[in-house]
């Protein structure tokens, strides 16, 4: 079976990624390929992502574009780019600060800074939808948990008859069963299959430049 992989890029970071730094150096084609059946043949790896601020952190953008470039040796693998948007808005607080008035009827609110991934996961809705009209692939192999996601699933599995696998990356947590339910069949990455797809240390480009995996994430 011709397979395509969509990676929520952002999902797969805060479920399994950040609270396992050292395995972030991931190689996203060979960690696919540990949730393929016999017979299954990867088409292409479609990774979603958005370039990260370094006002908290300076030197997040260098890490990166240095996993980008890893990324970019690998031959079926293609990546696109979301953005952040940033913007101050008003929250009202769920415990009330003791002493101070309230700024309203309905309590306290604060302005705070807002920061939002935007266009990932519409952009994989729209090529996970795009394929199966097209008949690019015979599958579709998600790997995220983000419910936003139910229903291009569902229209692709469902109404178009084309399986859609669906990998969690919750390394442990249950997926969220109304997203379990649409898929095809379902799969739940673990500590092992992102410890076992690791890039090597260093590598080459293909313009033939070095690429070495960041320090902080050793």
């Amino acid at each position: 079976m011709r397979v395509i992989a969509y990676i929520d890029g952002f999902n797969l970071y805060y479920r399994a990624l950040k609270p396992n730094p050292h395995l972030k150096w991931l190689n996203l084609e060979e960690f696919v390929k540990r949730f393929l059946r016999p017979g299954d043949v990867l088409l292409r790896v479609n990774y979603y992502t958005a370039p990260v601020s370094g006002l908290q952190d300076p030197g997040a953008p260098q890490r990166q574009q240095a996993y980008l470039r890893a990324l970019k040796t690998l031959p079926c693998l293609e990546i696109h780019h979301g953005s952040f948007m940033r913007k101050e808005i008003c929250r009202p607080l769920v415990h009330p600060i003791p002493l101070v008035r309230p700024l309203s009827p309905d309590g306290q609110f604060v302005l705070v800074k807002s920061t939002e991934e935007k266009g990932s996961d519409v952009n994989l809705a729209a090529h996970l939808l795009r394929d199966a009209f097209t008949n690019a692939a015979d599958v579709g192999l998600v790997v995220s948990a983000d419910t936003d996601l139910i229903e291009p699933i569902r229209i692709v599995a469902q109404e178009l008859g084309k399986p859609v696998g669906l990998v969690n990356p919750s390394l442990g947590r249950p997926s969220p069963p109304k997203l379990a339910a649409v898929c095809s069949f379902l799969r739940h990455a673990d500590a092992a299959d992102l410890k076992a797809s690791q890039f090597p240390d260093r590598l080459v480009s293909r313009s033939g430049r070095p690429i070495t995996r960041p320090a902080t994430w050793a």
